[in-house]
């Protein structure tokens, strides 16, 4: 079968097109003929070897594939690597059928960046109506899904994005308000747009911006990280944390693959807002399996907006 293949970690140069054997049955799971593979900011830390857990060479990175199991029934699922090709196991506690109303495109969408923004939202910071809440890359595949969730829930969006482009979307997604993410003012200009400290934030940049994010946030409120894409890590000070009050989350989405129920309800609740028409999954380029180096190379730039996808059958 073909694949994306890493026989070293370094730039987007790394992700070769080969020829592969194709995996090897294991239990619990089930294999599936890729149809679409998402690409997500965690292939670029896997890519540079920086992602939370280590990988072994030669590896093929993907961890959120659509395709098609018993001769054409539609699953969405989570892999930990192996959905960059033809053909890739899911495992049974982590894959679902794709409901007739959502396209593949929407359900590549949802598997990890839907997922990540319910639990982000509703598992960590636990949001509530009322409430003010700061979501960066509000035009990305993560940050576009939790605008809308937490628009639907009741709370006061404020969206963090680069460009006037993206901020325009924002709103037109339900945000409250949007704020230029490269402002070197932001704590100003969030707590100007919400009104006062917020609440809630989430945070993946790391830097700067994670500093800036958590001095904007209330006393007693909540911050939740789940990522660096900045690169840069950030050091928190425990004095500032006991002062304020301030509850710091970190959140990874492997943790709940092993949960027998969190998943199972986060992705039924996704699809029902997809059918319903309330939640709308940003469908942005898609690649095909050969260009998944431009792929991560313009998700770096972040020049797309909405989620980018590797179409296997090209």
């Amino acid at each position: 079968m073909r694949a994306i293949v890493m026989r070293e970690f370094g730039g987007p140069d790394v992700l070769r097109l080969e020829d592969v054997p194709e995996p090897e049955p294991r239990a619990g799971h089930t294999p599936v003929d890729v149809t679409l593979a998402g690409v997500n900011f965690a292939d670029m830390h896997v890519r540079d070897d920086s992602y939370l857990a280590p990988v072994q060479l030669p590896y093929i990175p993907g961890n959120e594939v659509v395709g098609t199991v018993d001769g054409g029934r539609r699953v969405v699922g989570l892999t930990r690597g192996g959905g960059y090709a033809e053909r890739a196991l899911l495992h049974r506690r982590v894959t679902w059928d794709v409901p007739d109303a959502i396209t593949d495109e929407q359900a590549v969408a949802l598997a990890l960046q839907g997922n990540s923004a319910w639990h982000l939202l509703f598992t960590t910071l636990r949001i509530t109506k009322g409430e003010s809440v700061v979501v960066p890359a509000a035009a990305g595949g993560v940050g576009s899904l939790a605008v809308q969730l937490a628009a639907h829930a009741g709370a006061r969006v404020i969206a963090l994005a680069g460009s006037e482009e993206k901020r325009k979307l924002a709103m037109e997604l339900g945000a409250h308000a949007a704020v230029d993410s490269t402002a070197q003012d932001l704590t100003e200009r969030i707590v100007d747009a919400a009104g006062g400290p917020v609440q809630a934030a989430l945070e993946m940049t790391g830097g700067a911006t994670f500093a800036r994010t958590l001095a904007a946030v209330a006393p007693r409120g909540r911050l939740a990280v789940y990522g660096f894409a900045g690169g840069e890590l950030a050091n928190v000070s425990t004095r500032e944390l006991m002062e304020r009050s301030l509850t710091l989350s970190g959140f990874w989405l492997p943790q709940l693959y092993a949960d027998r129920t969190a998943l199972p309800e986060s992705m039924r609740a996704l699809f029902e807002a997809v059918a319903d028409g309330w939640l709308t999954p940003l469908t942005g380029a898609t690649y095909a399996l050969g260009e998944a180096a431009r792929a991560h190379h313009d998700l770096a730039a972040r020049t797309p907006t909405g989620k980018l996808a590797l179409d296997v059958a090209r």
